[in-house]
């Protein structure tokens, strides 16, 4: 069982890169061509994938639902989406919010840039570990023995000169996110992108999320990126405030 479990999986993840025909999907998960059919009808009933006029296969409306359920379960989101909404108006550059889930960081929203000039990144999609400004963030407010575990299980994947590329660096650099309560990516995980990130904590003072304004250097420099800095401050205070946590100063 765990077997057909784990191969309809990979057929959605497949069919997630783009449609796909029966034999290409034999292919590509390395079994034959009936099984790949049972499964595949087993999804369409319960309408996760549909089949088209030229019998090429699509993720289906079956999906769309439980990914909208995914995202409502996820309260932070609810709260943060009018100040986030209000940061992307004010600043016109792409903002976004993720979470730590499972040892994995992913995008749990996300606000267009009014520039004709767009970020790949999507709701849903993971964020590299070790050269994201919102990964940094949610890492560095890890307890010390689990943000070491963490930081042992990535893969320093180079993607520019500027990447982060051993543990001991990535804990050095997470060390002083903690201390200044902010993080950058200056064109870490893409050559031509700068970001800065910050937490947002609720009632426990735990940081429960991280919100980015992302940037492409032919719209702003790096230096005017950390110009928003203030900004995103005070919009991740005000949504850790709607978020329960105490102000300053108080007392409970």
């Amino acid at each position: 069982m765990s077997q057909t479990v784990t191969r309809a999986l990979r057929l959605l993840a497949e069919l997630g890169e783009g449609e796909r025909s029966l034999d290409q999907l034999a292919d590509l998960i390395g079994v034959h061509k009936t099984t790949v059919l049972r499964l595949l009808q087993t999804l369409e009933e319960g309408r996760f994938v549909y089949r088209d006029a030229q019998y090429r296969y699509h993720l289906g409306a079956g999906l769309f639902a439980l990914s909208s359920l995914a995202l409502e379960q996820r309260g932070i989101r609810r709260t943060a989406a009018p100040h986030l909404a209000e940061l992307n108006a004010a600043t016109g550059q792409t903002v976004h919010l993720a979470a730590y889930e499972g040892g994995e960081v992913v995008y749990i929203d996300k606000y267009d840039s009014r520039h004709p000039v767009r970020m790949y990144s999507r709701i849903g999609l993971r964020a590299a570990l070790h050269n994201t400004a919102v990964a940094k963030v949610l890492l560095a407010d890890l307890p010390p023995a689990e943000r070491r575990r963490a930081v042992d299980g990535i893969e320093f994947t180079v993607h520019t000169p500027n990447t982060i590329t051993s543990p001991h660096a990535l804990l050095a650099e997470l060390e002083q996110v903690a201390a200044q309560g902010w993080a950058q990516d200056h064109a870490e995980h893409e050559a031509f992108i700068n970001c800065v990130a910050a937490p947002i904590r609720d009632a426990s003072g735990r940081v429960v999320a991280a919100a980015s304004i992302s940037v492409p250097d032919v719209v702003l420099p790096y230096e005017q990126v950390l110009d928003l800095l203030p900004q995103l401050l005070a919009c991740t205070r005000a949504i850790s405030a709607d978020a329960g946590l105490p102000a300053r100063g108080s007392h409970s």
